[in-house]
């Protein structure tokens, strides 16, 4: 789905979320970052690390953990 709002390909996005440090475009995580930022999540970096931060409530039927799962595993 992350990749269908993106416009990205799914393998771009299978790189891109590869532990093996796999090259992407620049474009691609551009690509990337700005859908996640439209569904609301933003991303933060502080003398303490990085991380991200939820910007809009989600419904009271979800769960927290769905709501990580889902950030976890966007495919």
């Amino acid at each position: 789905m992350l990749a269908e709002k993106a416009l990205v390909a799914l393998t771009a996005l299978k790189r891109l979320e590869s532990e093996r440090g796999l090259g992407v475009h620049e474009s691609t995580t551009d690509q990337v970052r700005r859908a996640l930022e439209a569904a609301g999540i933003l991303f933060i970096e502080s003398g303490q690390g990085r991380g991200v931060m939820f910007l809009h409530e989600t419904s009271g039927i979800e769960t927290r953990q769905a709501r990580v799962r889902r950030v976890r595993s966007p495919t």
